[in-house]
This record gives structure tokens, C-alpha cells and sequence, in this order.
């Protein structure tokens, strides 16, 4: 009986934000505002990529990738997010569940592994300046992104069929997505193989990624203090200030959320830290990657002088 019960489920109950009428409408409001400057801003930013010449370097190609992910990221989460915050039936199907945490997986993933090929790319820049062009090639950097996306690809296949080969007895998910944690949670099989395998294969590619970018920045900071000149030490430093301040911010959430004991899991702070992931942080990085960057505003403005000029 209880087998027949669990098959004729086809479909999630999201428990969504807040179950508190009176916040809802200042929610929606807020996070339709935030998703709708994610959305200009990461457009925006691969559009600007496409139509200046002078950002067509390695350090952008990756710089557009970053916004795309982004853009995905938060487009995986927030449409049905806001929908649910205005509908009584927060339902979501079980493909559509899978779907969506596999997207969640992938473009999660492939940040990470992202920021790390960007912070490779400033380590070049700055401890082999005159093997840059040689090394950091477009076929070097295609293959990266392809590696890059892969990986990433591969892993959320891993880990979302670990976790619908569960059996659920609840049905109710305590969270706005489908996630892994408030998944495992629902489960009435033995999770451990699946914590496991979160563990090694997250904690694998988050460390491998943080270890590369740690040896980056290491073997950067060890350059600037070698500098004679303090034009070339703060150059150096604008240019890794903004992409240190996306890494730090993405790995603590990351880290925070994922590489914990299963025991130390809060969902309703865990709810409150992926917002931060999934629609905070992708709408600050275009901001944090073009008000400090001087080429960014340059070429902007380079557009905008030739836009208003051919008008």
C-alpha cells in the first residue's frame, strides 16, 4: 500500500518563502526588482563584450561566460519563486523538479570551476605577462569552457540521479526550489550514499577550484610586492580587487551551505543563504565587474559616444 501511495504522487508541494500573507506582496515586489536588474545587468554585460572590440580579450571572454551562468542561474530560480508567492497551488512536477535541480547543479558547478579558470587568467597576466598571448589563446580558452561546462554537466547528472533514485514519503519541500538538502530531507531510503557522494564530488570540485584560485592569488600578491612601481601595484590590484570579491562571496555561500554535516542543517537558513547564491550575487557581479573596472566604463562610454554620433 504504501508503494502503491508513493507512485501515484506526481508532483512536489512547494512551501515557498514565507507561509505569512502580509509578506508576500513586499517579497514578490522585492525579488521581481532583483531578478529584473539580474536580467539587465547580465545582458547587458555580454552585450557590451560583443560590441567592443577592445574587451575581446581572455579576461571578458570569461567575464561573458560568468553573466551567462548567472543569468541562468537565477532564471532557473526566481520565475517559479515569484509565481509561488502569489499562488495558493505551489505545485511543481516531479520532472519538472528534477529538471530544475539539475539546472540548479550545473550552472552552480560551473561557476565555480569559472571563477577559478578567471583567476588562472589573472595569474598569467600578472606573473607571465610576456607568455600571455601565447598561453591564454582563443583555442586554449574555448577548450577551457568547454572543460568548464562539462564538468559541470556531468556532475549535476550525478547528483540528480542520486537523488531521485530515492524513494519520498513526504511530498511537502521546505524550500522555494528543488534542492538537494531539503530533497534528502523528504526521503524515507537511507541517504548516506547520497550525502556521500554530495560530499566527495562538491567538496572535490569546490576545494580543487579554491586551491587553484588560492596558488593564483598567492603567486599574484607575491608578484605585486615585487613591484618597483606603485602605478603597476594598484593597476594590478584594480584589476583582481573585483574578481576576489566574487570569489570570496560565492565560495563562503557555497561552503556554508553544502559542505556541512547533514546534522548542522537549518532549511529555514539554508532558504535565506541560497537567495543570497542564486539572486543576490548574480545580480551584484555585473555591478562588482564594471563600476570598479575602468575598461568596462571606457568602452561604454566609447558605445554610447558612437551610438549618439550615428543618430
Amino acid at each position: 500500500m504504501e508503494s502503491r501511495n508513493r507512485t501515484l504522487h506526481k508532483e512536489f508541494t512547494l512551501l515557498g518563502l514565507t507561509d505569512n500573507p502580509a509578506l508576500k506582496a513586499p517579497l514578490f515586489i522585492f525579488f521581481s526588482m532583483v531578478y529584473i536588474i539580474t536580467v539587465l545587468g547580465n545582458i547587458g554585460i555580454i552585450t557590451l563584450i560583443k560590441m567592443a572590440p577592445r574587451l575581446h580579450t581572455p579576461m571578458y571572454f570569461f567575464l561573458g561566460h560568468l553573466s551567462f551562468v548567472d543569468l541562468c542561474y537565477s532564471s532557473d530560480i526566481a520565475p517559479k519563486m515569484l509565481v509561488d508567492l502569489l499562488c495558493k497551488r505551489k505545485r511543481i512536477s516531479i520532472t519538472g523538479c528534477m529538471v530544475q535541480l539539475f539546472f540548479f547543479c550545473t550552472c552552480g558547478t560551473t561557476e565555480a570551476l569559472l571563477l577559478a579558470a578567471m583567476a588562472y587568467d589573472r595569474y598569467v597576466a600578472v606573473c607571465q605577462p610576456l607568455h600571455y598571448a601565447t598561453i591564454m589563446t582563443k583555442t586554449y580558452c574555448f577548450w577551457m569552457m568547454t572543460g568548464v561546462y562539462t564538468v559541470g554537466s556531468v556532475h549535476s547528472v550525478i547528483e540528480t540521479g542520486c537523488t531521485f533514485r530515492l524513494s519520498f514519503c513526504q511530498w511537502e519541500i521546505r524550500h522555494f526550489c528543488c534542492d538537494i538538502p531539503p530533497l534528502l530531507k523528504m526521503s524515507c531510503t537511507e541517504t548516506y550514499i547520497n550525502e556521500v557522494v554530495l560530499f566527495i564530488c562538491a567538496g572535490f570540485l569546490v576545494i580543487a577550484s579554491l586551491l587553484l584560485i588560492l596558488f593564483s592569488y598567492g603567486s599574484i600578491i607575491s608578484t605585486i610586492i615585487q613591484m618597483h612601481s606603485a602605478k603597476g601595484r594598484r593597476r594590478v590590484f584594480s584589476t583582481c580587487t573585483s574578481h576576489f570579491t566574487g570569489v570570496t562571496l560565492y565560495f563562503g555561500t557555497v561552503l556554508f551551505t553544502y559542505l556541512r554535516p547533514s546534522s548542522s542543517y537549518s532549511l529555514d537558513q539554508d532558504k535565506a543563504v541560497n537567495l543570497f547564491y542564486t539572486m543576490v550575487i548574480p545580480m551584484l557581479n555585473p555591478l562588482i565587474y564594471s563600476l570598479r573596472n575602468k575598461e568596462v566604463k571606457e568602452a561604454l562610454k566609447t558605445i554610447i559616444v558612437r551610438k549618439m554620433t550615428n543618430s
